[in-house]
């Protein structure tokens, strides 16, 4: 069994952030980072399951805005290496909410940097840029509440408001590093926010080529099993949007596939939890002495 628990282990690691192999997240020892392991973020970051769906979800949320999606559609190479861009999301977020402070600190440096640098007009003529404060509160949010969002649904149900908005208030330290402003920072206020933003947003061409290239992804692996796998993460992605974020066909699902695919990613998430032995939270752990 420990071979099955190893290969799938190494298919997981292929596709997150831990394959770049940059920064160390069991080194130095007691070095707590940005936050700590008594913080709530370490428990919503912590798992790999619910992390992969609310990050396919934030990513389809964030590109209704139509700003943030000139600047994927002209900086990123995502049409041609979706998993690349998945690959350095991921990165980021274990390093800045499990790694040390050091390469946290730097790792918000480089992004801050890489920001400057993108700017343009949208196809409507309107400018932008990556380092617009209310254009990373807007990513920032998007991602936040997929997480969050797939943690309730996935992970732990029974997360207190209290420990929500504590989860809110934590991430929202990152955010403003990077140079966001006016983050909400509470349940209430999240949601607040998110129903303000909605005349903002759409769903046009460009935002139906990104879900389809999205949706398209492929599998880590060969096989049908990685195949299925893989389908259902995005379909759950899918199925976390809020009512009003859900896209048209043919990527609507019906309420017998959202069953379907809550019932799937339940599955997978008991087998993946069983396999990942060297998660970015259990490296975390190990640096601070703890068990886990």
């Amino acid at each position: 069994m420990s071979g099955v628990r190893q290969r799938i282990e190494r298919r997981v690691f292929s596709v997150n952030g831990l394959s770049l192999q940059e920064f160390d997240l069991s080194q130095p020892p007691g070095d707590p980072g940005l936050y700590g392991p008594d913080s709530v973020i370490w428990r919503v970051h912590g798992d790999f399951t619910s992390m992969l769906c609310g990050g396919i979800s934030a990513l389809l949320l964030q590109m209704r805005h139509p700003l943030a999606l000139a600047g994927v559609w002209d900086h990123s190479r995502f049409r041609d290496d979706m998993l690349g861009r998945l690959r350095r999301t991921s990165q980021f977020i274990a390093v800045t909410t499990f790694g040390n402070t050091a390469d946290a600190q730097t790792l918000i440096e480089r992004v801050r940097q890489i920001h400057l640098r993108v700017s343009g007009q949208d196809r409507d003529g309107t400018p932008y840029a990556a380092s617009d404060p209310d254009l990373l509160t807007w990513v920032h949010v998007a991602e936040a509440h997929a997480f969050l969002t797939a943690h309730l649904r996935y992970k732990n149900p029974r997360l207190s408001l209290h420990d929500q908005n504590q989860y809110y208030a934590e991430a929202a330290r990152v955010a403003a590093a990077l140079g966001a402003r006016a983050i909400p920072e509470t349940v209430t206020d999240v949601a607040d926010y998110l129903q303000g933003m909605r005349p903002r947003l759409r769903y046009d061409d460009r935002t139906h080529e990104v879900t389809r290239i999205l949706m398209n992804a492929p599998a880590p692996g060969s096989g049908p099993g990685a195949r299925l796998a893989t389908r259902a993460f995005l379909q759950a992605g899918i199925d976390l949007l809020p009512a009003w974020a859900q896209p048209p066909a043919p990527y609507a699902l019906s309420p017998l596939a959202r069953r379907a695919v809550r019932a799937q990613v339940m599955a997978l998430a008991a087998v993946l939890r069983w396999s990942i032995r060297r998660s970015a939270y259990s490296r975390a752990m190990q640096r601070m002495g703890r068990d886990f």
